[in-house]
């Protein structure tokens, strides 16, 4: 029996001449810093990358969805390769098939093309700077994604296809006024120095506050005043005493190329503790010098202000406009609660993570005079 031809993923076609010429810029950029970066893959190889993942993205494997990185590289720009004896066809069917051997985090299908042909020659764990990466996030949902720098552990994303919808992350979101650094860093290509500074804590803290799916809210407060307390009922439930400072240490340590592992995976736990109390009712309050205060925290409108009415909404996406909103079209209790305080408390970020997926940093704008809402979760998938 004949195999039928499948239909082809229109957003595959759309999108493939941008990706080709961003990463063609961004390596002959890295080119002239003398910064080692992978091979640019053809609008064509592009095109058939994305096709092939997405339409693995809506097989099932046993009742599992897929969950796979690959990445466009040849064998030996990988660094200790596990290479197959037989590569595979680029094939959804093939794809759905290898998934559940590659789905932890940090594993990547290494595709290059052979013979003419793309097919997947292994698996690696090491890639290069502005290597093309395209990550299955779930069914219908890909991530156009590379490394910022070289020995930067951290991933810049290019853009997120859903389904028929194209988000292509704007790379210049940094530069407006009063940008969070948490967003700028997600943005921009800092070097791996910078990526071991403290705001590296944030992104993690997001990233696995979003990852479990259960929805919280983490305050960040200074570490230099109580005014904070004004806006939060008393006693907190779940106070810590003393503050608990393990993340405060490991933000301050700097590790040599010896020890970056043993830190990272230390940092890692320590991330995950703190984002799991956000699952719990009320907001985790941790100060900007990364110490865990408490959690289960009720937020309430601080004595004497009003109550927010309006809020800027933004998505650091192309095409995006900001939008005037009120906090009860951004999400439930936890937004509109996040927003409060953070009008009351000027000094303060809250940061949001929605049962759905989304994420949104609230921070006080002088420039607008409001507080300002930073839907975020197109840079973290």
């Amino acid at each position: 029996m004949a195999t039928m031809k499948r239909e082809a993923y229109p957003a595959a076609r759309t999108i493939s001449s941008k990706v080709q010429a961003y990463f063609a810029r961004h390596a002959a950029d890295a080119r002239h810093r003398s910064q080692g970066r992978a091979t640019v893959p053809d609008a064509e190889t592009i095109e058939a990358v994305i096709d092939a993942a997405f339409w693995a993205s809506l097989r099932r494997e046993e009742g599992y969805t897929p969950r796979i990185s690959l990445a466009f590289l040849s064998p030996q720009e990988a660094a200790h390769p596990l290479i197959f004896e037989r590569p595979l066809p680029l094939h959804p069917a093939i794809l759905t098939r290898v998934a559940p051997a590659v789905e932890r985090p940090g594993i990547h299908l290494g595709v290059w093309r052979q013979q003419g042909e793309l097919s997947v020659w292994g698996t690696t764990r090491e890639i290069p700077s502005l290597c093309f990466v395209l990550e299955v996030a779930s069914p219908g949902l890909l991530v156009i994604k590379h490394h910022s720098s070289e020995g930067s552990g951290k991933f810049v994303n290019v853009a997120v296809l859903e389904g028929d919808q194209i988000k292509w992350v704007d790379e210049h979101a940094g530069k407006v006024p009063d940008c969070p650094a948490l967003m700028a860093s997600l943005l921009g290509f800092d070097s791996a120095a910078s990526w071991v500074q403290s705001v590296n804590v944030l992104v993690q803290l997001a990233v696995s506050m979003r990852a479990q799916s259960r929805g919280g809210s983490l305050l960040v407060v200074p570490a230099a005043t109580e005014s904070w307390r004004e806006s939060i009922l008393g006693p907190m439930p779940y106070a810590v005493s003393p503050p608990f400072s393990q993340l405060t240490h490991l933000s301050r340590e700097a590790p040599d190329e010896a020890s970056r592992r043993v830190w990272q995976e230390a940092l890692g736990r320590t991330v995950d503790v703190i984002a799991g109390l956000t699952a719990v009712d009320g907001a985790v309050v941790m100060t900007d010098q990364y110490e865990l205060l408490g959690f289960g925290a009720k937020i309430t409108r601080r004595k004497g202000w009003g109550r927010v009415e309006r809020v800027t909404m933004t998505e650091p996406i192309e095409g995006g406009a900001a939008v005037l909103a009120h906090p009860e079209e951004l999400g439930g209790t936890r937004h509109q609660s996040a927003a409060q305080f953070v009008q009351d408390q000027r000094d303060a970020v809250a940061l949001v993570a929605s049962q759905d997926g989304r994420f949104t940093i609230f921070e006080w704008s002088p420039a607008e005079a409001m507080v300002h809402a930073h839907r975020i979760e197109a840079l973290l998938l």
